[in-house]
């Protein structure tokens, strides 16, 4: 063979090997650094773009894509300690002309964290109408979708500023008060009573709590591989003493049933959508909800745990649109009758 074909095929060796190299180092070395890249792409293909807007000193961190049209803008409220990027599994089968908004929540990701702020639910509704108001959101009434923790904001939202919102989905939301407790709710109040406030289940600290976590919260079971499962923890561990804080308040008297004491005050159209299988919040709370809230439509998903925005976002997605279709197309008939 050709001396010149031979340095040829080692100089193409060598720069492949450079980036696999490179990724490898990365994937065992440095796990999380690898997941935030991984976020960072995912926004770039779906054609998410980064913004801050501020309310004087406090700073709110969120992604957008498209522009406020006819169709009403959609603002997306993700759960406890997660972030804006979780939403991204349901915005790429979500149509690019509808104008979605997702925030960080107060405290999260890159939302001013304060140690004066008030993390009770009505003081993050509060917060999550001052963001609104900085991005004349409600302009035009607004389709506004929360899930867990960001459902029981957005139902509570909805009871408060009834005419900032077109419709509503609550996805498996906290905030309602059950006659009975699930096994993990039992396994909180335990906790609490005992002070263990370190071995909060949502909280997880090790590569096997993160494991115990996910499972807990989805009834798919992702074969996660140990090294994202540490990047993972090593991603959350510098925020955990915040996380241990907001669980507190938003399971404290003031916060803990807030979305039941408030339901029966939202009146636009509401969807739930809730997995049957989950194990943090009951999916009977989807049928109290039914019952309060007079134009109320239900989804329950199956074998679906809490996690529905991650086990299903193709079928979230669907039923997102197929119900902002079915108001939209009533408001229209209204307005021509």
């Amino acid at each position: 063979m050709d001396l010149d074909v031979v340095n040829m095929f080692v100089i193409a060796g060598g720069t492949l090997a450079i980036p696999i190299l490179a990724f490898v180092a990365s994937f065992l070395l440095w796990p999380s650094a690898l997941i935030r890249i991984y976020y960072w792409y995912w926004r770039r293909t779906l054609g998410m773009q980064v913004r801050y807007v501020h309310h004087e000193d406090y700073q709110f961190c969120y992604s957008f894509r498209g522009r406020p049209g006819h169709k009403p803008s959609i603002l997306m409220l993700h759960g406890f300690s997660a972030h804006k990027d979780m939403w991204l599994s349901v915005v790429k089968f979500l149509p690019k002309n509808l104008h979605l908004v997702c925030v960080d929540m107060p405290g999260h990701e890159g939302t001013t964290r304060s140690s004066l702020d008030d993390l009770s639910i009505d003081g993050q509704v509060k917060r999550i109408h001052q963001f609104v108001e900085c991005l004349k959101l409600n302009k035009k009434p607004f389709h506004l979708v929360g899930t867990s923790m960001g459902g029981q904001v957005a139902g509570v939202y909805a009871a408060y500023y009834p005419s900032d919102v077109s419709s509503l989905c609550l996805v498996c939301p906290a905030g309602l008060q059950y006659s009975t407790d699930n096994q993990f709710v039992q396994r909180l109040k335990e906790l609490q009573d005992s002070a263990a406030v370190e071995k909060i289940p949502l909280i997880p600290s090790t590569p096997e709590e993160m494991s115990e976590m996910l499972q807990l919260c989805s009834y798919v079971r992702f074969k996660v591989p140990q090294q994202i499962l540490q990047g993972l923890v090593d991603v959350r561990i510098p925020h955990n003493n915040f996380y241990r804080k907001l669980f507190l308040e938003i399971v404290s008297e003031k916060s803990r049933y807030s979305l039941h004491q408030n339901m029966d005050k939202i009146k636009v159209p509401t969807q739930i959508i809730w997995g049957k299988q989950d194990q943090v919040l009951d999916v009977s709370g989807a049928d109290m909800l039914a019952k309060s809230i007079a134009n109320c439509q239900v989804e329950l998903l199956e074998n679906c745990g809490h996690s529905v925005v991650m086990e299903r976002p193709r079928k979230t997605a669907k039923l997102i649109i197929d119900f902002l279709a079915s108001v939209h197309n009533t408001d229209n008939n209204k307005k021509l009758d």
